[in-house]
């Protein structure tokens, strides 16, 4: 609800962030958040040692909680595969002819695959730049 209706002069407030104001910065803490910390502030040694001799007693909960904190989880794994030097958009090309390959061939997820074809699409960014770099210093060369 957007509109809040004020009790005292029965007026009708609205409460909806107005153009400008995005309204909490990012990374704000909530509240709730910063009371808890409050309340923590200075213990986190201590729940840390007690958290680790339950887990070394055979507490699995807790086990289970130092070892996500200790060794979480990968996002993802270094992938290998034989890609050419990309010095052009031909190569680009060819690149990312190998990445389907490899993708079809069961070789890589698909998820890598679109992680590799970002990386090979930024780059040839990069070299078409570079070659439009060189290009207009040598016309400006050759016209002075």
């Amino acid at each position: 609800m957007t509109n809040v209706r004020n009790d005292t002069d029965n007026t009708v407030t609205d409460t909806r962030f107005k153009h400008g104001n995005p309204g909490k910065p990012k990374g704000a803490r909530s509240r709730v958040s910063r009371a808890i910390e409050a309340l923590l502030e200075g213990q986190h040694e201590q729940l840390t040692q007690v958290a680790i001799t339950k887990a070394l007693a055979g507490d699995m909960v807790a086990l289970r909680l130092c070892l996500e904190r200790l060794a979480p989880a990968r996002k993802d794994a270094p992938i290998t595969i034989d890609l050419p030097a990309v010095e052009c958009a031909a190569d680009a090309v060819a690149a990312s002819s190998t990445v389907l390959a490899a993708l079809s061939a069961g070789e890589i997820t698909p998820g890598e695959a679109a992680g590799v074809m970002a990386l090979l699409t930024a780059h040839k960014g990069i070299v078409e730049t570079g070659d439009l770099e060189r290009r207009i210093a040598a016309l400006e060369g050759t016209a002075s």
